[in-house]
Formats: C-alpha cells, sequence, structure tokens
C-alpha cells in the first residue's frame, strides 16, 4: 500500500503492467511430410534385399530353388518308435544292472585301481572326511558317466530325445540368415562394378536400399545388362540410362514395372514359378519329398501338355500360374507369351496384357490377322491349310495338307498380285466355291500384266473345280465358319483395323486371345490351330532367340494335327514351348498319343484320369528296378509235450497259431506309375509330373500336390 492509500497494480494478475512492443514472434515451420496425405509410408528396402540375398542352391529340374536344404539322396534309416524306445528301456537298465554289480562288490575291487594308481596315498587315506568324499565320489560320478555314455549310444538316447523330446515339441527354428560377403552380395551389382559401371552399381544399390526397386525392375536390368555383355547394346547407353533413371531404367514398351496383381509366387532371379509341393509320398524319391515344385523357362523350353478332366485344376493351378510368370519375364525383357482360352476362362485380367485380342466381341481393340503378317503367298497357304483341314489329314506322323496348301496358293498369289494383299474371308470364300464373277474378275486383272506364271495357277484351279477329290469344297466349308456376322469385323485385310501377327514374338510381347468357343466350337478351334500354326511359324524364322516365346493354351482340344506334332518337335532348338491342356487324350487320334507324349518333355497327369488314358502316361514314363520283398509265414509244429503246450499258451495269448516268417528279396522292374494308380491313387488336387529340361536333365514322375 502507497502512502496515499492506493494498491500498486505492477505485478499483479488483475491488472499486469504493459510490456514495450517487440517484433511479432515467427511460429516454427512443422515437419515435410514424408509423402502425399493418406499415402502409406515408403517402406525400406529390407525385404527385397533379404529376398534377393537368400540362396539358391543347385538343384534337380523342378525343385523350387529359393531357400531350398538339399536333402540326401537315400532316405536314412528310421528305427520303428516301438523298438526304439524298447532298446533305450533295456539299454537303461543293463546300465543300471551294471552300476549295482559294481557298486555292491559282486564284480570285484578292480574298477577303483585306476583311482589307487594315480593318485598319492596321502589323499585317500587322510583324516579329511570332506576330502576324501570328493575324491571317492567324484571318481564314482566318472564310472557312472562312463556306463552311461556306452548304454546310451547303444540304446540310441539321442535319437530318443530329438524324437520325443523338447526339440520335438518346439517349431522347427527359422534357417539363419544369410550373409553375403561384400564382394558377392548380388545387391551391391558386382558384375557392373567389375565391368567400370560402378556408378551405376552405385545407384542401384542405393535405391536397393532405399526400397525403390521391385524384383521385376532387378530382372529386367539383369536382362539389360546381358545384353551390354553380348554386344546388342553399348554399355554407354546402359549407364546413362541406369544413371537417369535408376530402377526404372530399361522399361518396358508398356512402361510397366509390374502386374496389377499376383496369384502365384515367384523368383525371377531363378526364373521359377510355385505351382505346389511334392508329396511326402514313398513313391517319390527321397530327395524330393517335401519340396516345392517350380517350373521356369528351362523346363517350359520342351513344352507341357496336362491332362485332366474338368474341375482339376488345369486353369487355376497351371494355367494362369505359368501365364502369370511369363508375363512377368516379359516385363523383364525375357519373354514373349500368347496365352489362348475361351472367353472368361479365367487367364488374367486384361490389364496383364499388352494385347487382347477378342474375338466375336465388337468392343475388342485389336484385330488376328487371318495370315500371321506373311508376305509370300506359300507360306500364308501352309499356315491357312493347316488351321482348316489340319485336324482332316491322315492321322499318323506322314500325313499332311499338301494338297490344301497347292489349293489355297493358287488363290492367295494372283490375288496378292492383283491387290496388293490377302484375301478377307468373304473373299476367299468366293474363291474357293468357285463363284464365275470372282474368278473372272481375277483373270481380267491379271490379263495383260505380263504374268503367265498366276494366270496358269488360277487355270488349274479351274480346271480342278467340281472334280472329284478337289479340297477346294472342304475348304470353302472351313472358311464358311469364319463368315459369320458375329466375326464381320474381324480378319480385316484392308488395313483398316489393327491386326495382331505373331510376328512381333521377336519383342516381350503379353498377348491374351480370346476365343468364341460358346455358340461357335468348331470356328474357335480351327483359330486354336491358326494360332499355332503360325506360332510354329513365326518362331523358327526369329533373328534374337535368346528371348523365350511360349504359346499357352487353356483348352487344346483338336488342336493337335500331324504338322502341330512335327512343329512342337522343333520348339527346343528355337528357344520356345508351348503348354497345352487337355481333359482327356481321346480329344487326340490314337496314332498321334504316342508321337505328342514323346516330342513333349514334361508330362503331367491331373486327378481324376481315366485308366486309358493312365496307360498312355504309364507307357511313356516306363518301367524301373525295385527291391521286392516276399513275406512267408509258415506254421510250426511242435514235436514235444513241452513244446505244445507252449504253442497252445502263446495261442490262447495271441490268438494265433505259431509262425516262421520267411523273407524273400530280389529285384523286379515295375512300372513308375501304373494306370490303375493314376486313375485311382492320385488324391483330389494332386498330380503325377515328369519334367525334362532343355539340357536333358530329367526329373522322374513325381506326386505333387497342386494346393501347397
Amino acid at each position: 500500500m502507497d502512502s496515499d492509500g492506493t494498491h500498486d497494480a505492477r505485478g499483479t494478475h488483475a491488472n499486469p503492467v504493459p510490456r514495450p512492443a517487440g517484433p511479432p514472434e515467427v511460429p516454427a515451420a512443422p515437419p515435410r511430410p514424408a509423402g502425399a496425405p493418406g499415402m502409406p509410408p515408403r517402406p525400406d528396402g529390407s525385404a527385397f534385399l533379404t529376398w534377393l540375398r537368400t540362396p539358391r542352391p543347385e538343384a534337380a529340374p523342378g525343385v523350387w530353388r529359393f531357400g531350398h536344404t538339399p536333402r540326401p539322396e537315400e532316405e536314412p534309416e528310421r528305427i520303428p518308435g516301438r523298438q526304439l524306445l524298447s532298446g533305450a528301456v533295456i539299454a537303461f537298465l543293463v546300465g543300471w544292472l551294471i552300476w549295482s554289480l559294481l557298486w555292491n562288490g559282486y564284480l570285484g575291487g578292480w574298477w577303483v585301481v585306476p583311482l589307487e594308481l594315480f593318485t598319492p596315498d596321502s589323499w585317500r587315506r587322510s583324516n579329511d572326511r570332506v576330502g576324501n568324499a570328493v575324491l571317492w565320489y567324484g571318481y564314482y560320478t566318472l564310472i557312472a558317466l562312463a556306463i552311461m555314455l556306452v548304454v546310451g549310444r547303444l540304446g540310441r538316447w539321442g535319437e530318443v530325445w530329438r524324437r520325443y523330446g523338447p526339440p520335438a515339441w518346439s517349431p522347427a527354428a527359422p534357417a539363419p540368415e544369410h550373409r553375403s560377403t561384400p564382394g558377392q552380395d548380388p545387391a551391391d551389382w558386382p558384375e557392373l562394378r567389375a565391368a567400370g559401371a560402378s556408378d551405376a552399381a552405385e545407384r542401384l544399390a542405393a535405391e536397393a536400399r532405399a526400397g525403390l526397386m521391385r524384383d521385376v525392375d532387378q530382372a529386367r536390368i539383369t536382362r539389360a545388362w546381358q545384353g551390354v555383355r553380348s554386344g546388342r547394346h553399348s554399355l554407354a547407353a546402359f549407364t546413362g540410362a541406369v544413371l537417369t533413371e535408376g530402377s526404372a531404367a530399361c522399361l518396358h514398351p508398356s512402361g510397366e514395372r509390374d502386374l496389377p496383381a499376383r496369384l502365384a509366387r515367384h523368383d525371377l532371379v531363378t526364373g521359377q514359378v510355385r505351382l505346389g509341393t511334392t508329396a511326402d509320398d514313398p513313391r517319390n524319391p527321397y530327395a524330393f519329398r517335401g519340396t516345392g515344385l517350380g517350373l521356369g523357362p528351362e523346363l517350359l523350353g520342351t513344352s507341357l501338355l496336362a491332362v485332366g478332366p474338368a474341375g482339376s485344376g488345369k486353369t487355376g493351378a497351371v494355367v494362369w500360374p505359368l501365364a502369370e510368370s511369363l508375363c512377368l519375364h516379359a516385363l523383364a525383357g525375357r519373354a514373349a507369351v500368347v496365352v489362348v482360352g475361351a472367353a472368361g476362362a479365367g487367364l488374367g485380367p486384361a490389364d496383364a496384357y499388352d494385347v487382347v485380342v477378342r474375338i466375336g466381341n465388337p468392343e475388342s481393340v485389336h484385330d488376328l490377322d487371318l495370315y500371321g503378317g506373311a508376305t509370300d503367298p506359300d507360306e500364308a497357304a501352309a499356315v491357312l491349310a493347316e488351321a482348316l483341314v489340319g485336324d482332316l489329314a491322315e492321322p499318323h506322323q506322314g500325313g499332311d495338307t499338301r494338297r490344301s496348301t497347292t489349293v489355297l496358293a493358287q488363290l492367295l498369289g494372283p490375288f496378292r498380285a492383283v491387290h496388293g494383299r490377302f484375301p478377307s474371308v468373304p473373299e476367299l470364300r468366293q474363291l474357293l466355291d468357285g463363284a464365275p464373277g470372282a474368278l473372272g474378275a481375277l483373270r481380267t486383272a491379271l490379263e495383260g500384266s505380263g504374268q503367265e506364271s498366276l494366270l496358269r495357277e488360277l487355270d488349274a484351279r479351274e480346271r480342278q473345280l467340281g472334280h472329284p477329290g478337289d479340297a477346294g469344297g472342304v475348304l470353302a466349308d472351313r472358311v464358311a465358319l469364319l463368315d459369320r456376322p458375329a466375326f464381320a469385323g474381324f480378319f480385316d485385310t484392308s488395313g483398316q483395323s489393327r491386326p495382331f501377327s505373331l510376328t512381333a514374338l521377336d519383342h516381350p510381347v503379353r498377348v491374351r486371345i480370346d476365343l468364341p468357343q460358346r455358340g461357335h466350337a468348331d470356328a474357335s478351334r480351327m483359330l486354336a490351330r491358326l494360332v499355332l500354326a503360325q506360332f510354329t511359324a513365326s518362331v523358327a524364322v526369329r533373328e534374337d532367340r535368346s528371348l523365350f516365346a511360349c504359346l499357352v493354351f487353356d483348352d487344346a482340344t483338336g488342336v493337335v494335327t500331324p504338322e502341330a506334332v512335327r512343329g512342337i518337335q522343333r520348339l527346343r532348338s528355337g528357344n520356345a514351348g508351348v503348354v497345352l491342356t487337355l481333359r482327356t487324350l481321346d480329344d487326340v487320334p490314337r496314332p498321334l498319343r504316342g508321337p505328342l507324349l514323346g516330342s513333349i518333355g514334361c508330362r503331367m497327369a491331373l486327378a481324376g484320369l481315366t485308366p486309358w488314358d493312365g496307360q498312355d502316361f504309364a507307357e511313356v514314363w516306363g518301367k524301373e528296378w525295385i527291391e521286392a520283398r516276399d513275406v512267408t509265414d509258415r506254421q510250426i509244429i511242435a514235436e514235444t509235450p513241452a513244446g505244445k503246450a507252449v504253442h497252445m499258451l502263446r495261442r490262447v495269448i495271441t490268438g494265433k497259431a505259431p509262425t516262421a516268417r520267411a523273407v524273400t528279396v530280389r529285384q523286379v522292374e515295375r512300372e513308375r506309375w501304373s494306370a490303375s494308380e493314376l486313375a485311382h491313387a492320385v488324391p483330389p488336387g494332386h498330380a503325377v509330373l515328369s519334367l525334362t529340361d532343355v539340357t536333358g536333365e530329367h526329373a522322374p514322375p513325381l506326386l505333387v500336390d497342386l494346393r501347397g
């Protein structure tokens, strides 16, 4: 209180003293967000690096190599549990008996002689009770441990502990993480560093650690580096692309770095896709039991045939995983794939492909080239004749379609010379029918052009019209299947549509062709034969055969012809293969079944196979030598009264007469898988699969769980 009785308000909460004005305080800036709002945080590269550094040891064909642990060729001898436990108990009792005899002096005192020889008398005869106890009981303990060690080895106590003890209760410990040495770490790109591209290697390693690289990126850049080593690309161009774009360098023409979704497990380092697990079955070799089943281009290069009834899993468990794997290889620049199936067959989304040809669907963006991009009339005639009447050829290896090829060549050559293109489906039908207007107009256009050879071809065609045995009528009937209103906008040859030609297999392209099987089954089978004929003709003349080409059929009914079998036999040398699925081998003519199974390296028989189909697989898989054990039980006849009493007592206890068992072991030759076993012993969701790679190494028929 002041002298005048007023209160000083300075420093009170009611009336604070005003401070001099200063510069306004600037709030601190918030931290910069790591990404756009609502986006998940960017992952690090630990998962990718772990995947890349996982060991992939060399293994037999078909073994999933990612993290594989090799197994011995022969199964180690496994003692039955009852015998193992009884032996352990008997060994313990024997050890206890020996110790009791030693402790109680029934075996004399010789077992303490080593103690008396190696210790001074003052130690044993001193008055120190504690020292004497330590000395003698320590020696007793040593002797007891020696007895336990001996009887434990005889009684296999270690095996009992591993099989029934805590190690068997707890889950298996995870395998130790593989650590690569600095010079061998694939994440450091040692090949690039060794070639002098250290800057590119540093950029790729940094993006891998930052989580910006995927398995497709690693495979694609590795493929591009192989092109540099082979001389197809320059080192400067490769290094510049990597330094500029990092892990997005050398992109697929589509600009995609992965598929929209994945159904199966893939390992792009080895190129494998996992289809299932080899069953732990006595019929499988021990080295394969419990291992994953992985297929890659080195196996598909010998082609694959899968036979099984509807619903056995051909599409979902075999065709789509393989097609998905090949699409990933195409994004990595390693493969070109064409997948053929019915519309809505479940062959993956349209976004997973570069080209989708929906034949018979007006909304289809792409068309199918009827002549496969050929410019030579004879070549185009051969491919088209195989598609139209290949199934009518004699069903043996000498059957062909030369007469039909000649008929088509007699028309395609003159028409192309006049119009500069091949005829459309309606025009070809008119020419094959021998319509006077079409042939007359073609003759008029050829006259005066100086192409007498083409006029002679046309004259020969006109002379053959209507003669018995003329193939023109049959060809016209088959072409009429494509001259339907549903296909009015397809197979255009005027250049107004966007036709897809299988000559594009020189590039890593992903193609899906949807066939109109509903309502046009005959036309669909004919188009499937057309695609196969164009495929076998195109891969034979490719310039760059380092690109694996594969044709996948979801249903190959009506596709197998004598010329198709010959074409499949030539695919292996062109780094190409086909995947065929059939509901039954009855869809293949009987004379072609043996050649088909012989020309294909990978054969799969799914659950539900018929015995007559199983017989064909059993024949192609052959026989093997096995050890057969014949057991014979012979009743024992007692001669003495005591023996008879013992036998009677044994019969009362066991309920069986005393017998003597004789075992005969011999080597016999038996089918690897018999027709009856294939028809009745393959569980649902399983298949029996034999594999052969392009180098000739093969795996025996394996029982595989396709759901694993």
